[in-house]
């Protein structure tokens, strides 16, 4: 489109949208919308765009926008709920009185025995998986780092996080038996 085309006027639903543009504000504040009326407004004018004569001529028009606004309300309010709900479960679940979160002298001891266990069976696997598993997932060194620093490709660093990875699994797979 060039600067001297003019703008095609607003048709079918996009021009009933903004001529009740008002009215359908009105709406979705006595629905409860309160500031967000404005953005559901805009989500349903962007419905409108991209569905443009997608579905045919609509019989009423102004009824149809109505019940798009209201879906749009209800559905930013249930994602709304859903999102305030799962962060409460979060908080619930990492709140410092759960026992589950507390780090006891027992729990602390019985992690640092897991631990040492873990890097006795990567060091008996393979030694160099060993060293490059500390130094990327531990010491957070990039991959190209390590590649660089013990003379070996990129490859071969990603195949031994690999094996590190699958003695790891394996020891959490004996580990859940016991």
């Amino acid at each position: 489109m060039s600067i001297t085309e003019p703008i095609a006027a607003p048709a079918g639903l996009e021009a009933v949208l903004l001529a009740n543009r008002g009215a359908l504000l009105r709406f979705l504040s006595a629905r409860g919308a309160g500031d967000a009326a404005e953005d559901i407004l805009h989500e349903v004018w962007l419905r409108v765009t991209q569905s443009a004569g997608a579905s045919g001529p609509i019989a009423a028009p102004l009824a149809y926008l109505y019940r798009t606004a209201n879906s749009v309300m209800i559905d930013r309010y249930r994602a709304r709920r859903q999102a305030d709900a799962r962060g409460e479960a979060w908080a619930d679940m990492h709140a410092a009185g759960d026992p589950a979160s507390v780090a006891t002298p027992e729990r602390i001891a019985i992690g640092r025995d897991t631990l040492a266990a873990i890097f006795h069976a990567l060091d008996a696997a393979s030694p160099r998986a060993a060293a490059v598993f500390r130094q990327h997932r531990i010491e957070g060194v990039p991959q190209r780092a390590i590649a660089e620093g013990l003379g070996v490709s990129l490859s071969t660093v990603e195949s031994d996080l690999r094996i590190a990875y699958r003695v790891i699994a394996a020891f959490r797979e004996r580990d859940d038996e016991v």
